[in-house]
Formats: C-alpha cells, structure tokens, sequence
C-alpha cells in the first residue's frame, strides 16, 4: 500500500500533470511535492544568484515559492493538503535522496526548458534509474 508519495516539481505542465497524476492516482496518500533549486554557482543562471546571497536557504525558498504556490492551488482543485520541501543541488541526485523516505516517485517525463535538459541532463531518467523506490513517470 503506497502512504507517500514524493511528487517533484519545476514550473513545467508535466510537472504539473505528475501532481495531478498523484492526487488521482494515490488518493489516500501523503503526497510530498519537492522543488530543487540549483547548487550556488557563479556559472550557473539562477544558482548565481543564490550564490550572492547572505542566507542561501531563504533564496532557495523564495525562487521555489511561485511553483510551490501552484502546487497547492492544483491539490486545492483535488481538496487535498500537500507537503512542500525545498532542497538544493543537482535535481536528480537531490530527488533520489529524498526517495529513500518514500513508497514512490511520480514525476513528469522531462523539465521545463530544452537548455535545461541539454545542460543538467535528464532529471526523470536519472530518478527512474537510480531510485531506491518504484518511479513513474509521466506524459
């Protein structure tokens, strides 16, 4: 029996479409939605930024804030609480991680920009290779 289920999220509709998958599919369940925000880097877009920062955990929230704040507008749609959590680093690695204190993964089949795919590499396909717990993925 799946009791929680870890739904991460980026500002793409596929993402959007796995939470929606999640609240159907897992409707009993506690369903977690993580946002990953890029480890600081003076290279990298929105990394640079938290690499300027003072307190670098604050940034993460507040650049996680705007999907995060979607995330519960569509599992308000459902009449159902969520829980968020925010982590940094690479998404994939960050993602598997966290998947250790779940029963399952459901994530959308690829991110939001064709650069960041390009560039990070596939997120979903590393998740469902290297995830300690059943992973589906969504279209």
């Amino acid at each position: 029996m799946t009791t929680r289920v870890l739904v991460p999220m980026d500002d793409s509709e596929l993402a959007e479409s796995a939470l929606r998958y999640a609240l159907e599919t897992h409707a009993d369940a506690d369903i977690t939605v993580m946002h990953v925000v890029g480890e600081p880097s003076s290279m990298l877009g929105e990394a640079t930024a938290l690499a300027l920062e003072d307190d670098i955990e604050a940034a993460a929230e507040e650049q996680a804030s705007e999907v995060l704040a979607r995330a519960r507008a569509i599992a308000d749609e459902y009449d159902r609480d969520i829980d968020t959590v925010v982590d940094m680093g690479r998404p994939g690695r960050a993602i598997v991680d966290r998947a250790e204190s779940f029963d399952t993964v459901v994530i959308g089949s690829h991110g939001s920009s064709l650069v960041d795919r390009l560039f990070i590499g596939n997120v979903a396909q590393t998740v469902f290779q290297r995830c300690p717990v059943p992973v589906t993925v969504v279209r």
